[in-house]
């Protein structure tokens, strides 16, 4: 059986704004943009060749947090993710009223 889980504790430029992202083995989006990478088969373990960019689609409010669903623009993979502490509450809100 194969783990569900690696954690990677890795820094990143994000490929959709450029911001420079200080990972902490749990971060797998921007927090400022909320785009992915495609880089995982489970999270963590950068086992993907896809490479492509994750866009996220939406969000839903999941017990106290929010969760956003990101789409590969390349291969379409879904991924729902953690709406984390240091993201950006602006690039949520925008992203949740694009929804409607």
């Amino acid at each position: 059986m194969t783990k569900k889980f690696t954690r990677t504790i890795e820094n990143f430029v994000c490929d959709n704004c450029g911001t420079a992202v200080l990972g902490n083995g749990f971060t797998n989006h921007c927090p400022k943009c909320l785009y992915s990478k495609h880089v995982d088969v489970n999270p963590g373990d950068r086992a993907a060749t896809c490479l492509g960019l994750m866009k996220p689609l939406y969000s839903e409010k999941k017990g106290t947090g929010y969760t956003l669903l990101h789409r590969c623009q390349k291969c379409g993979f879904e991924r729902k993710n953690k709406f984390g502490e240091a993201d950006s509450i602006d690039a949520l809100l925008q992203l949740m009223r694009n929804r409607f």
